[in-house]
């Protein structure tokens, strides 16, 4: 009998970091099947990136699958959000309430699994990225408020707040101006706390960024301040594991581990080119790069055992309860500490709010002052601030003209457990860091600049909006009334720009007691970020009482003048500086026989969540409306108040300022009583 030789096939290398390890070949498959399935996305950071995820997800990252919310979790950040499959294939294998039919749907209409990640919609997801450059950023606002929760509550041999902020992040982050912006100052802050994986695979969507991106990033990083890792193997568990544990060995700076990785590692022909980057890979590449992993099961197919090894919730469980045995043994020791950590952890206002707010009112009302309302709003700030201790607030180098520092304030850079934070002229990274405050819990963030400058700070204002962060923006210098700084800093059309944005509840009071008004309607909002626009100017403050402020609040009331208005001839509606000259321009009127009735109306916002019959109290569909403000009328030429019917004259600005004393502008540009009048007489002919 003739023997026969026995063929068998090559045993794959299945050892960690082989492209058969069947941790990370789980991850590709995932990945380039929900993007195949979806015929969208964007394949190659997951493939690229999963021994980085790997490694520290299952080794380092503290945190419970079963209790996303828990607060002491490790934080995670996917900068590079356009890799959103890679965190959905990590929550959903780790344990998270993500089941494997929300992969299926990736990017599909109200599925929990969108194109770039989204803070709400999927458990386990901190912040909302896309926008590059900004998850770096709020990852460093997380790190932040960590630092300043922990100066704040720990007590020695009790630490409730000691957990860490991680980061992925690509060559786009590190092109966009704010990460400059974020991670110089998180390194003047010493954020030991935070780690940053840079997936540097030196390739973007235009091709090798060589071309145009060829900066020394690890001496950037450590010009910061940074500890640094320079030139990791990015497929070598090993590797990723002593660069990690070195950096949390790190605790008085943020640390970059610089990843060499190859973009869609795996594919046979792709890997290492710029088409991985934001297609599907096709069929025959998804075939060719199962065979090259040695994984052979169908799309979306996960084996048990390879499930077992990336399930986290045992281990979840564990560290919570240890966390859960420090809290009870924290709040036996310190139990009024104890009590205002949870409520500040729960963003409810404390009970001494409330009354803090009526006496500030009362105060305001009684004293009348004729002041800017950036002086308003510090004495707002000033009043509040003793009841709200979660106040972590800042300015973009203009605290002594936006007028954010306030008795008590103390910035973080002197005391750890601080309330300040010296931004420097950061407008762009200061408002992305403040929504990872926002976004860590247990602060109220504010933030300051020129309303000119919101522009710069634009894009991190529309994610506060988008993902309903409670983040105050304080605006001040907000019109030509500024004077002499000229064009460049006299905002006109920022006001109604920022209107634009949805979510975002922007208020122009006209008095100390609208101001005050406006920060507690800001405080007391948990759904959403709210612009306080503010002026450089004195104004004088409306006659008002206690119970003014619930109307004030509903975003327009008629000002009391002191004369009969039950009948107008007309309606003049103003927000800020400009309610002054209602007022003047109401009593020219009277003068002639023409009652006219004035609107103030500090938030439009407010105002249209009004009914049509509240809207039609103060705006009869048959009386002319005036509208007056220092900006575009574009916005107004359409604001009908209760659809009137007899026509709408926009008072404003369609030009940019001058370079002039405030007492020349305002004649120059038509804000004159005299000039206003004109305008309702020809509306009522």
């Amino acid at each position: 009998m003739t023997a026969h030789a026995v063929l068998t096939e090559p045993v794959p290398d299945r050892s960690p970091g082989s492209l058969s390890w069947p941790v990370t070949a789980a991850v590709r498959a995932l990945a380039m099947d929900a993007v195949e399935q979806a015929k969208s996305g964007h394949p190659g950071a997951p493939l690229g990136m999963a021994e980085i995820a790997a490694v520290l997800w299952r080794e380092q990252l503290r945190h419970n699958p079963a209790d996303p919310s828990w607060p002491d979790r490790d934080r995670f950040v996917l900068s590079n959000g356009h890799g959103s499959m890679l965190l959905y294939a990590l929550l959903h294998l780790t344990g998270y309430d993500l089941p494997i039919e929300e992969l299926k749907r990736f990017r599909q209409l109200h599925a929990r699994t969108p194109g770039h990640p989204e803070v709400g919609m999927t458990p386990g997801i901190e912040t909302t990225t896309g926008p590059l450059g900004q998850g770096l950023a709020n990852a460093v606002g997380m790190a932040l408020a960590e630092k300043t929760l922990a100066a704040q509550f720990n007590r020695p041999g009790l630490s409730i707040v000691d957990h860490r902020t991680f980061v992925f992040l690509g060559d786009g982050c590190l092109m966009e101006g704010v990460s400059h912006e974020a991670c110089s100052l998180a390194g003047r802050l010493g954020l030991g706390k935070l780690v940053a994986f840079y997936d540097d695979n030196g390739i973007s969507i235009d091709g090798q960024v060589e071309e145009w991106f060829p900066d020394d990033t690890p001496a950037r990083f450590e010009a910061y301040g940074w500890h640094v890792a320079r030139a990791v193997d990015g497929h070598d568990p090993k590797a990723i594991a002593a660069a990690l544990e070195a950096a949390l060995a790190e605790t008085g700076k943020p640390s970059l581990i610089c990843c060499k990785t190859v973009i869609g590692r795996g594919a046979p022909t792709k890997q290492g080119h710029q088409d991985t980057h934001g297609a599907p890979l096709g069929a025959d590449e998804i075939a060719g790069t199962r065979a090259a992993m040695g994984w052979t099961h169908a799309p979306f197919e996960i084996p048990a055992e390879v499930y077992a090894l990336w399930d986290a919730r045992k281990a979840g469980v564990a560290r919570q309860q240890a966390w859960d045995a420090r809290m009870a043994a924290y709040e036996r020791a310190y139990p009024r500490e104890a009590g205002e950590f949870r409520r500040r952890l729960s963003g409810d206002l404390s009970e001494a709010f409330e009354p803090a707010f009526t006496a500030a009112l009362e105060s305001a009302i009684e004293k009348r002052e004729t002041i800017a309302t950036r002086k308003a709003s510090q004495q707002a700030l000033a009043a509040l601030s003793r009841v709200v201790p979660e106040f972590l607030g800042g300015s973009a180098d203009l605290a002594h003209s936006n007028l954010t520092a306030y008795p008590g304030s103390t910035p973080v850079t002197r005391n750890p457990a601080g309330n300040q934070v010296l931004y420097g002229v950061r407008e762009f990274g200061m408002s992305a860091i403040a929504n990872g405050i926002a976004l860590h819990g247990g602060f109220i963030p504010f933030v300051a600049t020129f309303l000119v400058f919101s522009d710069y700070a634009r894009n991190a204002m529309r994610m506060s909006a988008l993902m309903g962060a409670r983040v105050i923006y304080v605006l001040t210098h907000d019109s030509i009334g500024l004077g002499e700084d000229g064009p460049t800093h006299q905002p006109v059309e920022h006001v109604e720009s920022l209107r634009l944005i949805p979510n975002l509840d922007v208020w122009r009071p006209s008095d100390t007691v609208e101001t005050l008004v406006a920060w507690h309607a800001a405080l007391t909002r948990r759904d959403g970020p709210s612009a306080l626009i503010l002026s450089r100017q004195n104004l004088p403050c409306w006659p008002h009482a206690v119970a003014d402020a619930d109307t004030i609040a509903e975003g327009a009331y008629v000002v009391a003048t002191g004369e009969d208005v039950s009948a107008p001839r007309l309606v003049l509606v103003a927000t800020g500086s400009e309610v002054k000259l209602a007022v003047a321009t109401a009593d020219l009127l009277r003068q002639e026989g023409i009652t006219a009735r004035v609107v103030s109306l500090p938030c439009r916002e407010h105002f249209e969540k009004l009914t049509k019959v509240q809207r039609e109290a103060l705006f009869p569909p048959d009386l002319p409306i005036i509208t007056i403000e220092a900006g575009v009328t574009r916005g107004w030429r359409g604001f009908t108040g209760a659809d009137t019917v007899a026509g709408v004259t926009a008072i404003g600005i369609d030009r940019f300022g001058e370079s002039a004393p405030e007492k020349d502008l305002w004649p120059l540009f038509g804000f004159t009583a005299e000039a206003v009048a004109e305008a309702a007489r020809r509306a009522l002919r």
